[in-house]
């Protein structure tokens, strides 16, 4: 299968992620590398406020809590269409294999009404990829999918730079078309059509994404949270201090699995909460722990 420069005849390096044209491809959009990339990426502030701007009218409708308000949030939560036209991420695990975006929605609020509830009503659930870290059945691939639809205005826009930047894209046999897409408009807090002008690869428009912003894995996972930031706050939370005034934590992997502390993200949001309680924002030490383990030419994360 082809690759993008293969297909395009491109002989020289590209700045967005080289997948095959015709098939699914095992990477996915981090909404946490999106935020990163700022800003070395031209596109990413915009990416950053149509994520953060959707995020906040979500959970302020969930925070006001009116039935008015409760279907809004459901509504926006369910205009997720499949985003086909990255060729990214596996169709049996997005969407598509998930029951389609009005169902996602629904569960995706369900979580954040019932089990994360605390959460929007304390402020600290600002992000998008915090969702992953508390929302059951979230993972990469919705992530994923959530993320592209938000940022699909920036990738698009993105998109029509690559067509002046590599003629090749619109070049004969290949053609370029226009198209009217979703987008989220982060001024008018709604779901908004668009039209782009996008290169065509096979019959099916083609988006191009930042290399910057696909990732194999998600920056910020559940597992991953709980492996550091939310052990590290029940091992403080249990130590003990020596009678020579030593600090004995119990090591974290004798802590998996004894009650309360099972993995998973009712563990992950019961000990945020907790922490949060005791004046530590678990969220902001994770996204700074994620900052000091990224490479050194990567951005390093500015502090939520």
């Amino acid at each position: 299968m082809p690759s993008i420069t293969e297909f395009y005849a491109i002989n020289r390096p590209v700045p967005f992620k080289n997948v095959q044209v015709n098939v699914d491809n095992c990477f996915f959009v981090d909404p946490h590398a999106v935020r990163l990339s700022q800003p070395a990426e031209p596109y990413a502030s915009e990416a950053v406020e149509c994520m953060d701007s959707f995020l906040r009218e979500v959970t302020a409708c969930v925070f006001e809590g009116s039935p008015e308000s409760l279907q809004r949030a459901e509504t926006l939560l369910q205009q997720f269409a499949e985003p086909w036209e990255t060729r990214l991420g596996l169709a049996t695990s997005g969407f598509a294999g998930h029951g389609g975006a009005h169902d996602v929605g629904t569960w995706i609020l369900d979580t954040l009404t019932s089990d994360a509830e605390a959460l929007v009503r304390v402020g600290i659930l600002r992000h998008l990829e915090y969702l992953p870290l508390f929302v059951h059945g979230v993972d990469r691939d919705i992530t994923s999918d959530i993320t592209t639809r938000l940022i699909f205005g920036a990738l698009a826009r993105f998109t029509e730079d690559m067509l002046l930047q590599y003629p090749e894209l619109s070049t004969a046999p290949h053609e370029i078309k226009t198209f009217k897409k979703q987008v989220w408009n982060a001024a008018a807090l709604e779901w908004d059509i668009e039209e782009f002008t996008l290169p065509v690869a096979n019959g099916k428009a083609l988006v191009l994404v930042p290399d910057s912003w696909v990732r194999k894995t998600l920056l910020m996972s559940a597992t991953r949270f709980f492996e550091t930031s939310a052990l590290s706050f029940a091992q403080l939370a249990g130590a003990v201090v020596t009678d020579d005034g030593k600090l004995l934590k119990t090591p974290k992997d004798k802590l998996v699995g004894r009650p309360g502390l099972e993995r998973g993200r009712n563990t992950n949001l019961r000990l945020t909460l907790q922490a949060f309680e005791n004046e530590e924002d678990l969220l902001r030490q994770f996204t700074l722990f994620v900052a000091s383990r990224l490479e050194p030419n990567q951005v390093r994360a500015r502090a939520a």
